[in-house]
Formats: structure tokens, sequence, C-alpha cells
């Protein structure tokens, strides 16, 4: 099975994939002996399908059980290996979890958190119990994703001074597999009501693993034009402009 295709480097590229030839040797070679070539042209349909794509990513609860190919699941990770990360140390570790019985032990615990949550919602409690906040019990593929900290790959470039954001690497490798996910009609889910050191310990991965998320993955029931906490009052979209500032 072939991977993903490797984007072409950025300095490949300049606007929208054109090769400025006035920058380069009358030979179309650099100094350092690496030809230039040209990157990939990116037509305003896809620009449109981009952002259809951005604006149609659900956080999905309800799945139907059916598998997802091996082939398929494969792809997925492969793709999501393409994430950027700092230094390119590529810290995230994805692990499937297939046994019926650590299924069952993660969805109860993550049941027993959100029963205690709802407890501090006040006069939202009654909302929230409402929502449906996980498809363990259902989606067809379970991963739980960590950051290995003590990874030598990208030799610490980047993370000395900021060592989160190895963490904030593994979130756009999560990220890149979601867009991937909903590209082929499948749809992914975030359960965030999960204690961290009870995953840990229940998955019994090695020391130096930091757990981030907890992921669904399977074809989800339905699709909704409007997002299942817009439709159901929890909170709306709001407009870009109320988060960007100027100094």
């Amino acid at each position: 099975m072939n991977g993903p295709a490797i984007p072409a480097r950025a300095t490949d590229v300049v606007e929208y994939g054109a090769v400025d030839s006035s920058k380069s040797p009358a030979d179309g070679s650099l100094a350092n002996g690496n030809a230039l070539k040209p990157g990939p042209r990116f037509a305003p349909a896809f620009r449109d399908d981009l952002a259809a794509l951005l604006t149609w990513r659900r956080d999905v609860r309800h799945f139907r059980v059916e598998p997802i190919p091996e082939d398929i699941v494969a792809q997925l990770l492969a793709t999501a290996q393409c994430a950027p990360s700092v230094g390119n140390s590529q810290p995230w570790r994805f692990v499937r979890v297939r046994s019926a019985a650590l299924r069952g032990e993660l969805a109860r615990h993550v049941d027993r958190e959100a029963e205690r949550a709802g407890q501090a919602m006040g006069e939202r409690r009654e909302v929230y119990a409402a929502l449906k906040l996980h498809g363990l019990d259902r989606a067809p593929e379970i991963l739980a994703v960590f950051c290995d900290g003590t990874t030598e790959v990208g030799g610490g470039l980047g993370a000395a001074t900021m060592p989160q954001t190895r963490e904030w690497s593994v979130v756009l490798a999560i990220h890149t597999l979601w867009l991937a996910a909903r590209a082929r009609g499948l749809g992914l889910g975030w359960v965030s009501i999960a204690e961290p050191d009870v995953v840990t310990r229940l998955l019994d991965v090695p020391p130096g693993w930091s757990f981030v998320a907890l992921l669904c993955l399977g074809v989800p029931e339905r699709c909704d034009e409007v997002p299942e906490l817009e439709r159901r009052g929890w909170q709306a979209r709001l407009d870009w402009r109320r988060h960007v500032s100027e100094r």
C-alpha cells in the first residue's frame, strides 16, 4: 500500500507553486545542488473544497458499528504522520484499543467522569445531561493518543525553552487525522472527560508518554448541517474577529 504523497518543500514553491526563475541559475539548479521543482498548484475549486471540509468537520458522538477497513485506517494514520511538529520530532504515539475489556473499562471510566462533571454544571446541568459525550460504546475504532516527551527524534530542536510544543505537535497530528477522516466520510470524536492517569495506567504505555486524547473513529450515524453543541443551545461558533487583536 502506498502512503500519502509527500508535499513539496515550502522552499520549492513561490506564489502558489510557480517557480521564480529570476532567482535561480539558468540551468535550473541551486547552489547546494538541489534542482528547483515546481510545487503543486491548488486551484480555486480545491480551496473551496478545503473550506467546505473545515466547515463540515464535526466532533462526532453517534457512530455506526461497522468496522473500518484496515487499509483505510493505515492510510489515515500515514496521513497524520504528515503533520507539522517542533523540530520534526513527530512525538505522537497512537495506541489502537482493540481489547473489548479495555474498551469497556474506558467507557465506564468516562461515564463516571461525565456524571461527576455534570454535578458542577449548575443551571446548565439538565442541558449537559442531554448531551452524548462519547461514542466509546459503538465506534469501531478507538485511539488513545500520547506524546513521547523522551523522544530523541529532532534532537530537541525548538523544545528546549517550550517543551510543551511537543504536545501541541500531537494536537496538530490529531487535527490532520480528523480532516483526513472527514474527507473519507468518516467521523472522529475527541473524548475529553477522561482522567489522564487512569487511561495511562489502563493502557500500560511506556514511561515518558503523556496522555493527550482519547478518540472515537467511525462512520457517523448522520451528518448534521449544524454542529450538535450549537443545535442543542450549548455554544455557537463565534465570529473570528473577536479573537484577533493588534499591538
